[in-house]
């Protein structure tokens, strides 16, 4: 029976995706939007035509680091290990107190995956603390289990707030304790899955409003735009989950957050959509504009429209498109996002971007596996995206691992989280 329902979904799978490759091809043939270029904030984006190369699929295999490999920093820098054994850990939060939480949580994303329950989410965090802050946490514990696919972490006063796929959840909570036993009280239902299944959280300066982000259910609302609601957003509530608003729309898979140093502007890492070729659509930094829309899944970098959408465009929308600030590269899988806040790094980094890279499937050459740095000057990006953190990849479509989350912690160290080899990289100054 079990051998019957894995054939019978792989069947299934297989027939969506042909309707998805009939889609892309009625597209290229109706295709109207051309080649162009578009400035940004640090530089002109080359966009090619859609369908300029084919869409393949290129799943990287895992191998993970051995023989003392670590990932490559610059000149200056030493790469450790700060935590290992976990299970896909996927984000970072630093408490004030320096205490460092970590969401272990996965979506199967293959059909066998799904029935056999390989790969199932741990839906966990787990708490890490470096007492005597040697670069190696003495303490290693579950802080919170049985969640359901756990991602933003935010403490607010007496809360731990967890934003589970499915909503978020408030936690009473008292700075330094090791467990929450109790069961915590849902203050905002969410859409849960499918396809983009994480949400982050965090709050403004003022402490007194939450923003959540909610990556969309598809790549091109084909399922319906009727589907979308409450996604592709960041959403702002009050701290009990009243007065929702959307505060911006129209970005696919919008995953880090973080407040610009010295500014009022929320910044976000933006997840672009797939199908178009190897070099569309970049993923991106932006300023996140209050009740701006970023044109998904209608157009992307600006007014350029999606031809799958030919159909069902909104020129009205369109029209309105913000071209984001900063190009990450197509498919890079840019996720992660944390603004330099420490003081141990050089002063080139203070007030600078760092941008967790989790890495291609779309793309005939991997692209991303990496930590990228944008460099910024009074709140705005004044530099070119520069490699970080790099050497994920090995050779061909095998890579050691997969960079997500990043966070700074309190001693001014870049913690990085790789899924892919359930470590958490710490990068110190030497």
């Amino acid at each position: 029976m079990k051998k019957l329902i894995i054939i019978s979904m792989a069947v299934l799978a297989f027939s969506c995706k042909s309707a998805s490759e009939k889609a892309n091809e009625k597209a290229k043939e109706e295709n109207t939007t051309s080649a162009d270029s578009v400035n940004t904030a640090t530089e002109q984006v080359n966009l090619p035509e859609p369908y300029a190369t084919k869409s393949v699929q290129n799943n990287s295999k895992i191998v993970g680091w051995t023989n003392n490999r670590v990932p490559i920093a610059p000149e200056g820098f030493t790469v450790s290990r700060f935590a290992d054994s976990l299970d896909h850990p996927r984000w970072i939060y630093v408490a004030d107190n320096g205490d460092v939480f970590i969401a272990e949580s996965n979506s199967p994303h293959s059909t066998l995956e799904k029935v056999t329950g390989k790969n199932k989410s741990a839906d966990r965090i787990t708490l890490l603390r470096d007492a005597n802050k040697d670069g190696v946490p003495e303490l290693k514990t579950v802080f919170l289990k049985d969640l359901n696919k756990p991602f933003g972490m935010l403490i607010i006063g007496d809360n731990f707030y967890v934003a589970n796929t499915d909503g978020v959840v408030q936690f009473p909570y008292k700075a330094g304790q090791t467990s929450i036993t109790v069961k915590g009280k849902q203050i905002v239902a969410l859409p849960p899955g499918p396809r983009h299944w994480t949400r982050n959280i965090i709050t403004n300066a003022a402490k007194n409003k939450i923003y959540i982000a909610v990556g969309s259910s598809s790549n091109v609302a084909e399922n319906g735009i009727d589907k979308e609601t409450h996604r592709a957003n960041i959403l702002e509530v009050n701290l009990d989950g009243s007065g929702e608003r959307v505060y911006a729309s129209g970005l696919r898979n919008p995953v880090g957050m973080d407040w610009a140093p010295g500014t009022n502007t929320l910044w976000t890492a933006v997840n672009e959509r797939d199908e178009l070729g190897d070099d569309l659509v970049p993923d991106y930094l932006t300023g996140v504009q209050d009740g701006g829309f970023y044109g998904w899944p209608y157009s992307y970098f600006g007014k350029h429209e999606d031809p799958r959408l030919k159909d069902k465009n909104r020129p009205d929308l369109v029209s309105k498109a913000i071209v984001p600030d900063v190009s990450l590269g197509s498919h890079t899988a840019s996720l992660g996002l944390a603004f330099y806040t420490g003081n141990s790094f050089p002063a080139k980094y203070n007030g600078g971007a760092f941008i967790g890279q989790h890495g291609s499937w779309n793309r005939s050459v991997l692209s991303g596996y990496k930590v990228v740095y944008v460099p910024f000057k009074n709140g705005k990006p004044s530099g070119k995206m520069e490699d970080f953190l790099s050497g994920f990849i090995a050779t061909g479509n095998e890579v050691y691992g997969r960079p997500v989350g990043v966070a700074v912690a309190k001693d001014g160290s870049l913690l990085v989280a790789d899924d892919g080899a359930n470590i958490i990289w710490r990068v110190s100054k030497k």
